[in-house]
């Protein structure tokens, strides 16, 4: 058993990166796609079915969602270390299945409500335990390091999944050029707060719940691991609002709530940060979120999961879910000797 790595609660098998190129469906295909269409009130009860339930009837039922966004082709490299040996989720899909719930509880909402997102001017501020305290406006978010496409798996917590290319650049390169001190031992992330522009935020029932702004926290080990990515695209372009523009946190091995979107701030602290939805519901979603089969959600196996593909519901292919999301071989051992089932 060379190929593999043991971990607390079992065996992780050796990941697929390359992708075979026969099994990638052009972006034009995608994109010419049907509409998918709007789901009838079940985004208020979004919490508690799995995503890919909504997301077969939004298939089924509603209006196109709306498109008026613009994006802007990137330059970037493809990173062939980071490259997926699956089929890639539909471009369509990917910017219409969204959790954003600063835009609404449905899966739509944010297609529907976000497109008059102002993205520009922004500011990242990073500081903290660091050296030097930096703000990152709109144009260096894409410029000031060298952007490079990533394929990476999705996986919620809902129990569904995608595939997809995402164009950013390393969370470590950012850490290590603003120079993190040795009292540094956590890195948290804040959303935007923006009631007028982000309706979820001004509405408690359309938001969620959820203590805005949005928080998100890494330990520094996490936040340095090679495969943690802040995104400023996908297929090639910057960012629409529904998937977090102008920037967004990527975490590939941890359920999707983790990947924090349109982030203006991220601070490196040296002690453990609130979360957001382990402040809502703590016995539900806990700090380090990893993808795990063997812990179940308390309402649904997290074994297995619908990849969202082309077609609906029906057509959602079931998959078995791997440890840390397939990526086991390249952060178990951040987790060497922790229950898993403890810290979840």
């Amino acid at each position: 058993m060379a190929n593999q790595t043991r971990f607390t609660q079992g065996i992780i098998k050796k990941p697929r990166w390359q992708i075979v190129d026969n099994q990638v469906t052009p972006e034009a295909v995608f994109r010419s796609r049907r509409q998918i269409v709007k789901a009838m009130g079940l985004g208020a009860i979004g919490a508690s079915i799995p995503g890919y339930v909504q997301a077969g009837l939004f298939d089924l039922f509603g209006e196109q969602p709306k498109a008026s966004f613009k994006t802007a082709p990137l330059t970037f490299q493809s990173a062939q270390q980071y490259k997926s040996a699956e089929v890639l989720t539909p471009f369509d899909k990917v910017t219409t299945h969204n959790n954003f719930y600063e835009f609404g509880t449905s899966k739509l909402d944010p297609a529907n409500h976000a497109q008059g997102f102002k993205v520009d001017p922004w500011q990242l501020r990073v500081e903290g335990e660091v050296e030097r305290p930096i703000t990152l406006d709109f144009n260096e978010l894409t410029k000031m390091f060298p952007l490079e496409e990533r394929t990476y798996r999705l996986r919620c917590v809902e129990a569904w999944s995608m595939v997809i290319p995402w164009v950013g650049f390393s969370l470590a390169g950012l850490l290590k050029k603003v120079g993190v001190t040795s009292n540094g031992k956590y890195v948290a992330f804040e959303t935007a707060f923006d009631p007028e522009q982000m309706p979820g935020q001004k509405n408690r029932l359309m938001g969620g719940g959820i203590h805005y702004p949005y928080v998100e926290g890494l330990t520094l080990a996490e936040a340095m691991n090679p495969l943690t990515l802040l995104a400023v695209g996908l297929y090639g372009k910057t960012l629409l609002p529904q998937n977090g523009a102008p920037i967004r946190l990527v975490v590939p091995w941890k359920y999707g709530f983790k990947s924090i979107k349109s982030i203006v701030r991220i601070r490196v602290m040296d002690k453990q940060p609130p979360t957001s939805w382990n402040q809502l519901a703590p016995h539900e979603y806990g700090f380090y979120a990893n993808v795990n089969p063997a812990v179940d959600h308390p309402r649904w196996s997290q074994a297995t999961e619908r990849r969202i593909g082309e077609g609906g519901l029906f057509s959602a292919k079931r998959i078995d879910t791997q440890p840390f999301n397939g990526y086991g071989e390249f952060v178990a051992s951040l987790y060497e000797g922790m229950d898993l089932r403890k810290f979840y």
